[in-house]
Order: C-alpha cells, then sequence, then structure tokens
C-alpha cells in the first residue's frame, strides 16, 4: 500500500513514544476511495511521573485531524494503560487495531501485545459487533441521500464478527469476508466506492434489499455467538497488568 508521505509524518512526529500506530478505516476495510482520509490508530507510552500526581496523566487519548498536502488524516492513540483496559473488555475497536495487518509503526512490545490480544478473543466480543452494527444501520437509517460508505460499513461489521465467533479469527477486509457468499452487489458497490468517491450515493430503492439482508446476516451474527467455539472469557487480567508494567518500565 502506498502510504502518503504526510501520514508517515504524523507517526514520525507523535509527542510520546509509540508501541504501534496501524491502519483502520476505509483502508483496512478493503474500500477506499480515491478521496478518503487516513485513519491512523494506535498506543503510545507516556512517562511513569505522568501518574503520579494529583490529577493524573495528560495525553491519555491523543486525538488530531490534520490536513496535508491534500491529504486528511485522523490520528488517535491511547496511552499503555487505557490501551490494554479497553482490549481486556472485550472491544472489538482496539482489538482491530493491534491486529491490523497495515502497519506504520511497530516494536516488540506490538509482537508481544498482539500475541495477548489474539488469546483474549471470545464469544462476548459479539456484544461488541452487534452493537456496533445497529449503531452504524441507524446511520445509514439517517443519510439522506443514503451512501454506499454506510452501507458497506455495516456488511464489514456484521461479516467480521460472524467469522470472528465461527473461528477466533479476525478478518476485517470486505471483499475476503465476501467470498464465497452471494453478495456479488456488494462487490460491485465496493468498485464502485474505490474508484469513485468518499460520499458516493446510493439509489434509496436498494435500501430496502439490503435492509433485509442485514437482519438475515445480525440472525447468523446471534447464531455464531450462541454456538460459537470460543471461550465466554479470558483468564488474562494478570498477564496484561504485567505487561503494562514491564513496557512501561522500558527494555
Amino acid at each position: 500500500m502506498n502510504v502518503p508521505a504526510a501520514v508517515q509524518r504524523a507517526v514520525s512526529t507523535h509527542p510520546h513514544p509509540l508501541l504501534f500506530a496501524t491502519i483502520s478505516g476505509a483502508h483496512l476495510y478493503g474500500f477506499p476511495s480515491p478521496d478518503s482520509d487516513w485513519d491512523l490508530r494506535g498506543c503510545h507510552v507516556l512517562p511513569t511521573v505522568e501518574f503520579l500526581g494529583l490529577h493524573g496523566p495528560r495525553d491519555e487519548t491523543i486525538a488530531t485531524t490534520v490536513l496535508e498536502d491534500g491529504v486528511e488524516l485522523d490520528l488517535v492513540t491511547h496511552d499503555l494503560r487505557k490501551f490494554v483496559r479497553m482490549l481486556s473488555g472485550p472491544n472489538g475497536y482496539v482489538l482491530e487495531q493491534v491486529l491490523s495487518p497495515i502497519v506504520l509503526a511497530t516494536s516488540d512490545w506490538h509482537a508481544e501485545l498482539a500475541g495477548l490480544a489474539r488469546r483474549s478473543i471470545t464469544s462476548g466480543h459479539a456484544r461488541h459487533y452487534r452493537g456496533f452494527a445497529r449503531n452504524q444501520r441507524a446511520l445509514l437509517a439517517k443519510d439522506s441521500p443514503p451512501r454506499v460508505k454506510p452501507l458497506l460499513y455495516v456488511y464489514r461489521v456484521l461479516l467480521t464478527g460472524i467469522r470472528l465467533l465461527r473461528t477466533g479469527e479476525l478478518c476485517c477486509d470486505l471483499n475476503e469476508l465476501i467470498a464465497g457468499r452471494d453478495l456479488g452487489d456488494v462487490a460491485e458497490l465496493v468498485d464502485r466506492k474505490r474508484s469513485g468517491c468518499e460520499d458516493l450515493s446510493l439509489d434509496a430503492r436498494e435500501i430496502e434489499r439490503h435492509a433485509e439482508r442485514f437482519d438475515v446476516l445480525d440472525s447468523e451474527l446471534e447464531a455464531a455467538w450462541l454456538d460459537s467455539p470460543l471461550p465466554s472469557s479470558h483468564a488474562l487480567d494478570a498477564a496484561f497488568d504485567d505487561f503494562v508494567r514491564r513496557a512501561r518500565a522500558g527494555p
């Protein structure tokens, strides 16, 4: 993937050391438009002294939106402790970040955290993906005119959740997720968005058909949850705590 120099600069000039920085959003999901912004996500490490004061750490979450050289990027990173707390949740939002295959910055700590993340996957992640899908459907319902992007987000979230609960494998690329399914119209929409624009509109008459399919996939997600071979919880709290202590202390 050809990552713009402005995106690389945003990572290299981050004010705190990064355990990792990865790409999320449409570029991860397999349907970026030529004008899509770049979603950078990651985990930074604050100095230990930041946790000793009366008011707690500053910069526990750093969020920046930048427009540079015609490239719009959105960077969000969380401090180590906050990130790992969310990851142990379970929380698909940060799980997808630490396991994203599009890596801009990494470390030995990143590799270790990714290993813990994979071991922490449980059937409880169903709540995240069902809730996320329903939020995306609500956003799609408010769109006037409806757009292709929110529609593809609903498919991506539902299908990611189904595969995760059935296999324990995290896949966020919609192109891979629809392979082997009778979803040729979705593949066509992906092609339209990849060659079109970020706000590509959708024929309102198509929405009803997709809404019916969303209901079917939501039921499939629920069934995958009920029949999931994954454990209902993990026993990694001590391992996560040990990781945070060691990574904060450094090499």
